[in-house]
């Protein structure tokens, strides 16, 4: 059993600088958490113990969707590993000022997978959430060629987590991440623009941010779709997995 770490000290040192999200990135980066760029339509009050995961970053790190303040976006604190179970802690930001939005929509933190787990395998996702404790099933993915714990090569990943939702990591600013200006889509393509705005100025370091992309049911196919990324420093195509 491998022993609890931290998620990797510069993910959680940036996870709380994530929750900004008023700037646009630099060219080829993009969580381990970040405010969603996208509007998504607000959910229930039955959406907020649901917890959806995702495979990124050719299966080096993971992704946790839950329901909350679109503004406030919790932190992957504590991961272990036995086998093919992986354990995720998630804590809400420390910071007593921050005012919290009132809406109810997804969230995408980012974690580290523990080295001696396989991505080419299925997994299971174990996260705890305050009260909340929910067991998620990640489909391995045969193509994945990285290996926990090594480096990531900083390109935009992307996976989906529902019907017609995905979450998309880049690399960039911790402290400008991306927005999403517009989206479109239909069959096994889509386009997402994002905000680009010269004028704003963003820190210097290059760290991983997670946006949530919400076509929406039905919208577009699941399989072997291709996802356009357009302005803010983010051009280029992502295959979604």
């Amino acid at each position: 059993m491998a022993t609890p770490t931290r998620v990797i000290a510069a993910l959680s040192a940036l996870a709380a600088a994530l929750l900004i999200a008023g700037c646009t990135s630099t060219p080829g980066a993009d969580a381990p958490t970040d405010a969603p760029s996208t509007s998504p339509t607000a959910g229930s009050t039955d959406d907020a113990d649901d917890i959806e995961g995702v495979l990124l970053d050719d299966g080096r790190m993971f992704g946790v969707v839950t329901w909350g303040s679109s503004t406030c976006v919790p932190q992957v604190d504590q991961v272990s590993a036995e086998g093919q179970t992986v354990t995720a802690a998630l804590v809400d930001s420390e910071d007593a000022d921050k005012a919290c939005t009132a809406d109810l929509a997804p969230r995408a933190s980012v974690g580290a997978v523990p080295e001696g787990v396989d991505p080419t395998k299925g997994i299971t996702l174990k996260v705890t959430y305050g009260d909340v404790v929910d067991d998620v099933d990640l489909d391995g993915d045969p193509s994945f060629t990285g290996t926990p714990g090594s480096s990531t090569e900083y390109t935009p990943s992307a996976g989906w987590f529902d019907d017609g939702s995905l979450v998309l990591l880049t690399w960039g600013s911790s402290s400008c991440a991306p927005v999403v200006e517009s989206l479109e889509g239909s069959g096994a393509t889509g386009t997402a623009t994002f905000v680009t705005d010269d004028t704003q100025v963003c820190t210097m370091d290059m760290a991983p941010r997670a946006t949530i992309i919400a076509f929406g049911d039905d919208a577009v196919d699941d399989d072997d779709f291709t996802l356009t990324l357009v302005g803010g420093g983010l051009d280029g195509t992502v295959q979604v997995r």
